[in-house]
């Protein structure tokens, strides 16, 4: 996830999993902008995603690909009638989300609610580049979210996987950072212990080649008046944003920051879908 940091004294490139792992302590809490943005896209989305699942599976198996500290997760875990699947490449974001969720449920439990606790939740180590295929916790999925992952990941590699993960019928719901904004900047954070800018691998992946890699695998788009040509959403960072994201978007105005949207697992992928969710 690209950020846009105060100063430091030098930049080193690590892989992916190694700088996730250093960012895990700061992920929630350094002020990137881009977080911002997909959590406020994502409170659209998601509802959208829900609709979209097979009414008639029943129990459903919801997946969260790259799951990190598990902000995402967290909102799986209100869908009733599922079992949830967190996997990420990073055991340092692995353990802050496991926390998270934990804290959760015991939350919910002594308020006296319902709560399904572990029983309803899987978590796992899964490195997207370095395994041929999905955990057998994640396959024969009615829906698999990934929210700013795609960024660190061959196309072909991560729609292979997707692919295998969902059932025929299954939703992805994906977010991603734009390539307008991956082509001036990528994934990073500073490390306050040591003050290096720490980047991981990135990807200035374009809507339209993401469109195209996930047509090869079955994917399609689902359409609806939000959605561009492409079938996915494309936001920019406006004026009136700022004030939402905070002061580090600024420089950012005018640019498209993210994109994101749904996407079937069909048996024809020539024709986009337009189910209007």
């Amino acid at each position: 996830m690209a950020s846009t940091d105060g100063p430091f004294r030098a930049v080193i490139y690590l892989p992916t999993t190694e700088a996730y792992d250093r960012w895990a302590a700061v992920y929630d809490t350094d002020g990137n902008f881009l977080q911002a943005l997909d959590d406020l896209e994502m409170s659209k989305l998601f509802s959208k995603f829900r609709a979209a699942l097979n009414p008639s599976a029943s129990p459903r198996k919801l997946v969260d690909l790259g799951c990190g500290t598990g902000r995402n997760t967290a909102q799986l875990l209100g869908v009733e009638d599922a079992t949830v699947v967190a996997l990420d490449a990073s055991p340092g974001m692995l353990a802050v989300a496991e926390k998270r969720l934990n804290d959760l449920v015991k939350a919910a439990q002594g308020g006296g609610a319902q709560s399904s606790g572990h029983d309803k939740l899987a978590m796992g180590i899964f490195d997207l580049l370095t395994c041929d295929i999905p955990p057998e916790t994640a396959r024969q999925a009615d829906g698999v979210i990934s929210t700013l992952v795609l960024e660190h990941i061959p196309l072909d590699t991560y729609f292979r996987h997707v692919s295998q993960m969902l059932k025929p019928d299954g939703v992805l719901l994906l977010t991603n950072m734009h390539s307008d904004m991956g082509r001036i900047s990528q994934a990073g954070f500073v490390d306050t212990m040591t003050g290096e800018k720490v980047r991981p691998t990135s990807y200035a992946h374009t809507v339209e080649d993401v469109i195209t890699e996930a047509r090869r695998h079955g994917l399609v788009a689902i359409s609806d008046e939000e959605t561009d040509s492409a079938g996915l959403m494309e936001r920019a960072v406006t004026e009136e944003l700022v004030e939402r994201l905070g002061s580090r978007s600024k420089k950012w105005v005018g640019i498209n920051c993210w994109f994101g949207g749904l996407l079937r697992k069909v048996d024809d992928a020539s024709t986009q879908i337009e189910d209007g969710v």
